[in-house]
């Protein structure tokens, strides 16, 4: 029988976390900025997974999860660590599947002629929520790498999941039939 796995280690009591690799840091450290508003957003479309949708749709949100579970992961690690999540490393094809998911999800709707409030129902409205959580997300990772090296590709695929998102929106707004707010300047 293996060792029992206990949520709590009492080590960050001290206002310091363990990165992947061995390094201590402070809690409040632009590395835990970044990787924290990556799980922040991983929670928010968790949420909006729960929602009733098409299952291609699903099982898409379920990918990108575990690719924003790869990115905490990356961003976690101290010099050490990097060799150890080299193999969660963000590659080009996951962009594209994003940038082909967008492309997908545009045919059917109208086009877009002025910025949209965010809202709609539950679903749409989650999913700006989420947009909003991975524009952080990004301004989050790209401070950091003002400091440390990161993967160009993390800020890219983030990058291109808030667009996503931001389609997602309408689409589900789309197939249940919602209207999209325009904004009335």
């Amino acid at each position: 029988m293996g060792k029992e796995f206990k949520v709590y280690t009492k080590t960050g009591d001290d206002g310091t976390t363990g990165l992947v690799g061995g390094n201590r840091v402070k809690k409040y450290d632009l590395r835990l900025e970044a990787y924290g508003t990556v799980d922040e957003l991983n929670a928010s479309i968790g949420i909006v997974r729960s929602y009733e949708m098409d299952e291609d749709i699903r099982v898409l949100l379920t990918e990108i999860q575990n690719k924003l579970f790869n990115i905490g992961s990356r961003l976690a690690s101290d010099e050490r660590g990097d060799a150890m999540t080299a193999n969660l490393a963000v590659k080009y094809d996951d962009i594209e599947v994003l940038e082909k998911a967008i492309d997908r999800f545009e045919e059917g709707l109208p086009e877009l002629r002025n910025f949209i409030l965010p809202g709609g129902e539950l679903s749409m409205a989650q999913c700006h929520m989420a947009r909003t959580i991975c524009r952080r997300a990004e301004r989050r990772i790209v401070g950091f790498a003002e400091q440390t090296p990161v993967q160009t590709e993390i800020i890219k695929y983030i990058n291109r999941l808030s667009d996503f998102l931001f389609v997602l929106a309408r689409k589900l707004g789309n197939n249940n039939g919602v209207e999209e707010t325009a904004w009335n300047h």
